[in-house]
């Protein structure tokens, strides 16, 4: 096999989130040099090995690093008491709480969030219960106009205010509006990751002009049928949902050991969705 099992750290605002936790992920971490302590949460998607089988081994290390953040974890129920006797047996004596959150992969769903992101679950069809994540960033608060702010002679210490949507009032009681004073904020981010399922035509509904997608693509179109038979989607098919959905970019994986050259894949993308790439161990994209 040419590929690595599943996982990816999604980074915002200097916090890290991975997404699936396959095995030999603590090892592409490091490759990465990617700080362990960093990762505040891990969502799993499904509980096939190529997308969990490294977890406990990332605990047992995280453990062995001296981590005493606690590190949740969002995965359907069934992974919660297996993950709890894997602990007992292997990981006794942790410094750090292991929070377990169970996921419902019927529904969309938030499950996490925080002052500056939303992650909520996206439903899928794999053969076992499967869900994406679709990881939304907060609108944060507008920049500050420097010249602005000298022109009214506003001191320093207002500049919390003003970015949070304060007016200025200066020394004759004229009321200077923020919009006056302050720039828009960043545009809001969002990323979504859709891993092992089959193709979901209405899937798009839920992914509506996300900047990146994330879509497995595990064979070529000529494999249909296999995809079909196994719960896994094409190139063709991915790219269809990022076409119907609107999205900024689509990222192709989870390719079959079939394909000793994935390009086959990416150019059947390409014809229905021209911004598609391709993916590999320890590529960075910027959403």
């Amino acid at each position: 096999m040419r590929h690595y099992a599943s996982s990816q750290v999604v980074e915002i605002r200097g916090k890290l989130f991975m997404i699936d936790c396959g095995e030999g992920t603590q090892m592409q971490l490091r490759r990465s040099k990617i700080r362990f302590t960093k990762i505040q949460a891990v969502f799993i998607s499904h509980l096939h090995g190529d997308h969990c089988f490294g977890l406990i081994g990332m605990i047992s290390t995280f453990g062995m690093l001296g981590r005493v953040a606690t590190l949740h974890v969002y995965a359907p129920a069934e992974l919660g008491e297996i993950l709890q006797n894997q602990i007992n047996f292997f990981c006794q004596g942790l410094e750090f709480k292991v929070e377990f959150h169970s996921v419902d992969t019927t529904k969309k769903a938030v499950v996490y969030e925080d002052r500056s992101l939303i992650v909520e679950t996206i439903p899928l069809q794999h053969r076992v219960p499967t869900c994406g994540y679709l990881f939304r960033e907060k609108e944060g608060s507008r920049h500050i106009d420097r010249e602005m702010m000298n022109c009214y002679n506003i001191p320093i210490s207002q500049i919390n205010n003003i970015k949070e949507g304060a007016d200025w009032t200066d020394q004759d009681g004229k009321i200077i509006p923020n919009e006056k004073l302050t720039k828009p904020a960043d545009k809001a981010r969002s990323y979504a990751y859709c891993s092992d399922t089959k193709y979901i035509p209405n899937l798009y509904k839920s992914l509506e002009n996300v900047d990146m997608l994330y879509h497995e693509s595990t064979y070529a179109k000529d494999n249909e049928s296999r995809a079909n038979l196994y719960y896994h989607s094409t190139a063709e098919q991915a790219a269809h949902v990022a076409k119907a959905a609107g999205v900024g970019k689509l990222l192709l994986g989870h390719f079959s050991a079939r394909y000793e050259d994935e390009s086959c894949l990416l150019d059947e993308a390409k014809s229905i969705f021209a911004n598609s790439f391709l993916t590999n161990e320890g590529m960075v994209f910027d959403v």
